[in-house]
């Protein structure tokens, strides 16, 4: 068990343990966030309200990311095993700059899924071909903080795109879509130079001992293992309660049913990453040496409330007041995931074995993008018919759904050393830790 007085690590502390390809691979986060930024918080206004599509159209269009994504992991994992992370990450994001190319010009449904498809194939592939590359040059003891430090640099980059989008996109005017869709696409270049030259002799690749150089696993049997399937079936209901939802579903009620502008919108997205720049750090120190099964317990409680902000946006439509409450629930939003993006994939990296490092994130993404696969169509379904008031009452009882699963079933599977729960040699002798009045520090 860990105590409140565990020293806690500094910033400056951890910056000095990373090596130098981890501070390359952080250089330029932001910078490449910026574009996605600037179209993530428009994907429906843009499809439903430029180009004209239905909003059931629309939902199902989202929904081939996610899909592409759900096909394309698993091969993606092998690949990665295979040949390494850094080369499968190149060519995701090829297949991302083209995919944003394409949408630009998306002026007809067949033509938008080609786009949507490759923007899939490339997420698919680049999320667990980047934290098999990170895993590769991190050491486990700093993972949790550089997925952090990670998540908050992806946050600046996005907040200033969405500052950035609000003002400039306009639904009555194509041009200013196809400059947001064209700047997207340039924002990936700085990470493929980083990846073709000052990075070019990383593989991310483990070396394999001879014993399991040609093993052949299966997903199955990567399944099979200890605790794997709980944390599968853990990130899998926490995606399609949250960024599933945050990502298409609330853009779309916010507008329907809460009749809040496209500015507003921006603004939205702008203040979940205005409390994840200013917040994430201070999060990590308190959460660090805490178990990460009950961090994402407090996370599911936190986006409970994030929904009903939502909900009650639709009480007062086309007013300040909704604009506010969608700024909230955004912000709300935020605070979970402070608590959940350095935590599932560290005990997901941590939990791997080197030879499989791959699989194990492709599964974790995998089951983000099922997630994301059944999430749109849902959402345009139940909001584009007028049962709005169902749709939030099903992610609030899928909130606590994630809290159950956290602490129960997986908890009792994860070893401590996964569960962010570092042996201390003189535990037995330390003497009781006392209790203070901070809910976090009911974490441990």
């Amino acid at each position: 068990m860990s105590s409140p007085t565990t020293s806690r690590p500094t910033l400056a502390s951890f910056w000095h343990d990373l090596p130098r390809e981890g501070k390359l691979l952080l250089s330029v986060v932001a910078f490449e966030f910026i574009g996605t930024g600037l179209v993530m918080p428009f994907w429906v206004v843009y499809l439903h309200e430029v180009r004209n599509f239905s909003l059931s159209d629309t939902g199902l269009l989202l929904g081939v990311p996610p899909l592409a994504g759900f096909i394309a992991v698993g091969p993606g994992g092998s690949l990665i095993d295979r040949f390494g992370g850094r080369r499968v990450l190149i060519a995701s994001l090829f297949a991302i700059g083209t995919g944003e190319l394409v949408m630009a010009f998306a002026s007809t449904r067949p033509l938008a899924a080609v786009g949507l498809m490759l923007n899939g194939i490339a997420f698919g592939m680049s999320w667990p071909a980047a934290n098999t590359l990170v895993s590769s040059v991190v050491s486990s003891d700093i993972r949790q903080r550089y997925f952090g430090v990670n998540f908050t640099l992806l946050n600046l980059g996005i907040g200033i795109g969405g500052v950035i989008g609000g003002f400039f996109v306009d639904v009555d005017r194509l041009i200013t879509f196809q400059t947001i869709y064209l700047v997207d696409a340039a924002s990936y270049l700085p990470a493929l130079f980083l990846l073709l030259v000052p990075l070019r002799h990383l593989t991310g690749r483990a070396q394999h001992d001879p014993d399991t150089a040609d093993e052949k696993v299966s997903y199955l049997a990567v399944l099979r293992r200890p605790a794997v399937l709980p944390l599968t079936v853990l990130t899998f209901v926490s995606a399609f309660v949250g960024y599933a939802q945050l990502n298409t579903g609330m853009p779309a009620y916010a507008r329907v049913i809460g009749e809040v502008s496209t500015r507003g919108l921006g603004f939205a997205f702008a203040a979940n990453t205005l409390v994840i720049v200013l917040l994430q750090l201070v999060v990590l120190k308190r959460i660090e040496g805490r178990r990460r099964t009950r961090v994402v317990a407090v996370m599911g409680f936190i986006w409970a409330g994030s929904w009903l902000c939502l909900g009650a946006a639709g009480l007062v439509p086309g007013t300040l007041g909704a604009t506010l409450l969608v700024a909230a629930c955004a912000s709300v939003f935020a605070l979970g995931e402070t608590l959940l993006q350095p935590t599932i994939p560290a005990m997901v990296n941590d939990l791997a074995p080197d030879h499989l490092r791959g699989r194990y994130n492709a599964l974790s993404a995998g089951s983000f993008q099922l997630a994301s696969v059944i999430a749109p169509p849902i959402a345009g379904a139940l909001i584009g018919h007028g049962h709005g008031n169902i749709w939030i009452l099903s992610l609030i009882v899928g909130c606590a759904v994630v809290g159950v699963l956290a602490i129960g079933d997986l908890e009792r599977h994860l070893p401590e050393s996964v569960n962010g729960i570092r042996p201390q040699p003189d535990d037995v002798a330390r003497p009781p830790a006392p209790v203070t009045s901070s809910p976090l520090d009911t974490l441990g």
